[in-house]
């Protein structure tokens, strides 16, 4: 399960150009990669037309950061409540709430909706991420390795 993980979060990476996978980074084979980017446009093509617009990036987004911003409120008030009764005293009250960063397709948008139209389809999508993975690929195994994450920025 843990490379699975690992292999999916370096697929997110791969996909979305991110840089900084946290988890130990295992070999990612070409067809893991692929089910994974698939799933991940199957998650946000909310109203599965097989396309995604502006709206449904969005919508993504900002339900990943409430997603973040609710698992960091639980560590927040678990590091708060000092005597773990489940409640925190006035002396362990802080207030920490916050907004997500405004949701923005726009970068996303101009990386893959290779026609322009607004919106992005499996077709485009599919042919940016695997131009990426393939570019990281050098040695054209099917698999991108450890190092080969490395070498192109994908990991530290």
């Amino acid at each position: 399960m843990k490379s699975f993980r690992s292999a999916a979060l370096a697929s997110i990476s791969l996909a979305l150009g991110t840089v900084g996978v946290a988890a130990p980074v295992q070999p990612l084979p070409r067809a893991i990669f692929l089910q994974n980017m698939d799933g991940d446009f199957a998650r946000m093509d909310a109203n599965h037309d097989g396309k995604l617009t502006k709206q449904e990036i969005e919508v993504y987004q900002h339900a990943q950061a409430m997603q973040e911003i609710m698992l960091r409120n639980r560590q927040i008030f678990a590091e708060l409540d000092k005597d773990h009764s489940g409640q925190l005293s006035a002396e362990e009250f802080a207030q920490f709430h916050a907004l997500p960063p405004p949701a923005n397709a726009t970068p996303m948008l101009q990386n893959f909706d290779a026609n322009r139209d607004g919106a992005i389809t499996q077709i485009e999508w599919r042919a940016a991420t695997l131009a990426n993975f393939d570019r990281l690929d050098t040695n054209k195994d099917g698999v991108v390795d450890a190092a080969e994450m490395k070498a192109g920025g994908i990991v530290k």
